[in-house]
């Protein structure tokens, strides 16, 4: 099994020391939030394309993909009825398929809740149809460049829009593209009624990334969840993708949280090793 961060947690570092630290903690992976890097990604030089990847390389690690994709952009939104919005979306999201090819990575999870909410007068039919032509303006570049879109459903409490396993795949289906796929959050699936591992099984053939986190908005290890039967359903149905650490509370310190979470899910892999070889 293979573990990323998000390295929004590590937000103000110079790039060089974050990799350091991921990299020493023990993790492969390194999942960015554009943001973190410049306002618009179009400000990301190719050339700094380049030295970010080269320097991740350089401590043994992949720059997986990106998430948070529109977050604090403006004039950007997936379900609007403004056409213009929409295009500029599909464009801006096709910006960052290239940055994303650029850096190494091959997913881009869209969570970005701000930025979907239906809007007034928009319905639920019009979102689904809205999104998904915004997503198939972008699919040639993906397919080209080799990226995923990783749809991710998010609670309630977050957005009304794409809020299940169910209606990502509703999704997926008006997209119609392999490079269209499911993202499974832990904290996400949480507020589903149907267990994680029964989700896990259920869309394995749909999903392309995974993120593990917990309710209190830390990492895995840091809450209440028992993640022995989710890692036992993802190596079950032989995931191979990345398990992305990310959490939206930072107080307790960056090394701290990626440290915890990364030994809590070693732990939890040994005792599952341990309990296969009795």
């Amino acid at each position: 099994m293979k573990f990323a961060i998000c390295q929004e947690l590590f937000e103000g570092w110079e790039w060089e020391r974050q990799c350091q630290a991921i990299a020493s903690i023990g993790y492969t992976g390194i999942e960015l939030a554009p943001f973190t890097l410049a306002s618009r990604i179009g400000d990301v030089s190719p050339q700094r394309r380049r030295d970010l990847k080269s320097v991740a390389e350089s401590h043994g690690l992949t720059i997986c993909g990106l998430h948070w994709l529109l977050a604090k952009t403006e004039g950007l939104h997936l379900t609007t009825a403004d056409i213009a919005v929409r295009r500029a979306t599909s464009q801006y999201i096709t910006e960052l398929a290239h940055a994303c090819a650029d850096l190494g990575g091959s997913i881009m999870v869209f969570g970005s809740p701000g930025q979907r909410n239906l809007q007034p007068g928009v319905s639920r039919e019009q979102a689904y149809a809205h999104a998904a032509e915004v997503f198939r303006a972008v699919t040639p570049v993906l397919a080209d460049r080799g990226v995923t879109i990783a749809m991710e459903p998010l609670t309630p409490k977050e957005t009304n829009f794409v809020n299940s396993c169910a209606d990502a795949v509703e999704l997926m289906a008006l997209v119609d593209h392999p490079n269209f796929a499911l993202h499974q959050d832990v904290k996400a699936m949480l507020s589903e009624s149907t267990p994680i591992p029964d989700l896990i099984a259920q869309y394995a053939a749909q999903t392309c990334h995974f993120h593990v986190n917990d309710d209190n908005l830390l990492g895995p290890g840091m809450g209440r969840t028992d993640y022995h039967p989710i890692l036992q359903a993802l190596r079950t149905t032989g995931y191979s993708g990345w398990v992305s650490v990310e959490v939206f509370d930072y107080q307790p310190g960056a090394e701290f949280i990626a440290r915890e979470s990364l030994q809590y899910m070693q732990r939890v892999l040994r005792d599952l090793d341990g309990h296969s070889a009795t």
